[in-house]
């Protein structure tokens, strides 16, 4: 590995004639590429502000925890992703039991283009972390959440267009694993948009305890909750969007989404009794609830509930109710498709959701629009 240094000359000038003095500076941004597991650790541990760390195709498998404090600067982040369009993995399925595969407590990385599969815990933990960027990253099996935002000082934190499915954790039989978990902190500013969360052991998002508003937008939460795992004690909740939880008031804010197939609520407050905002969402075939709002003060607006077992909405009377279609002079409108296979189909080649007639209705005025 080969790192760019500088040095700045200083020149001094004195009666009895010229001396130069050199001292050492901070070392240049570099640009990087790592092909090994070592040198991978190595470029991450000991990054500097304007790095770029790019890894070449295949699957590492670190034997510990991928980790960094380095901050980058809002004008120089640090990057981390793979060369060109080649393909990388990691894979935690060398790590001990409870490591996770990559943690930054770090400010300003731009993260993009991986895959973290396999981890014996959660698969990456973004703790106290501001300015970050993930972009098209996928965390696929792993023992707990896939993606995780936590700790106070969280702030202007973008998650954009992550796959998170198939998270399952063993030991607490499911009730643990989401696709992303917003938990236990603080901060504003954290945007999760075009996200796809599915087929995980507990919730496709959580926000358990995490004390600031968080925005969601244009992402689909499905199949959570589903005992997939043959675990005769599984205790996965599955709400597509579970919006609070121990006792933080919080008016978190869900735009153009859409849950379905879940076993849990498509969207839920979760004892959450703020403000949250829910408008033109979609949830349908969810097993509870299509919405669960029974105790708070959200304002749900131009919502669609359809075919969901406990029926459309639950509500407290302190909820504001409006162009959603169990509101009075509000019609139902029919799908184009209620056909979702092409919603697990690849993603275009600017990261964004695949296209879809799924759930589509044509309708400007109620409903996910499903891109």
């Amino acid at each position: 590995m080969l790192r760019r240094t500088t040095r700045l000359a200083l020149a001094c000038a004195t009666a009895a004639g010229a001396a130069v003095l050199v001292l050492p500076a901070p070392a240049q941004a570099a640009t990087v590429t790592v092909s090994t597991t070592a040198a991978l650790d190595a470029a991450i541990s000991g990054a500097s502000a304007g790095d770029v760390i790019q890894v070449r195709a295949g699957t590492y498998y670190p034997t510990e925890t991928l980790q960094s404090t380095a901050n980058g600067t809002s004008s120089s982040p640090i990057t981390l992703k793979p060369y060109g369009s080649e393909t990388v993995k990691i894979d935690g399925s060398s790590l001990p039991s409870g490591d996770w595969i990559f943690k930054l407590t770090a400010d300003y990385w731009n993260v993009s283009g991986i895959t973290f599969q396999n981890s014996p815990d959660s698969a990456v933990v973004c703790q106290s972390c501001t300015g970050t960027t993930w972009n098209n990253i996928k965390t696929v099996d792993n023992g707990d959440s896939g993606f995780t935002l936590t700790g106070d000082a969280t702030v202007n934190n973008t998650v954009r267009n992550i796959d998170s499915y198939g998270n399952y954790d063993a030991a607490n039989h499911g009730e643990n694993a989401d696709g992303i978990a917003i938990k236990y902190g603080s901060g504003t500013g954290n945007l999760v948009t075009g996200a796809r969360m599915y087929n995980n052991s507990d919730d496709g998002i959580d926000l358990w305890s995490f004390a600031s508003p968080v925005t969601i937008e244009h992402s689909w939460s499905f199949g959570n909750g589903q005992n997939r795992w043959s675990d005769s004690a599984f205790a996965g909740d599955g709400n597509g969007y579970k919006l609070g939880g121990d006792g933080d008031t919080v008016a978190h804010v869900v735009n153009n989404s859409a849950a379905w197939d879940n076993e849990g609520n498509g969207f839920t407050e979760n004892s959450n009794t703020g403000a949250i905002v829910i408008n033109r969402t979609t949830a349908y075939a969810n097993a509870k609830w299509g919405y669960y709002f029974a105790t708070g003060s959200a304002k749900l607006g131009k919502n669609l509930a359809v075919s969901n077992g406990s029926g459309l909405v639950s509500k407290s009377s302190a909820v504001t109710s409006a162009g959603n279609n169990w509101d009075a002079g509000i019609s139902t409108p029919s799908f184009v498709s209620t056909d979702a296979s092409t919603t697990y189909n690849a993603r275009s080649s600017s990261g964004t959701l695949p296209a879809t007639t799924f759930l589509t209705t044509g309708s400007t005025t109620i409903g996910a629009t499903m891109n």
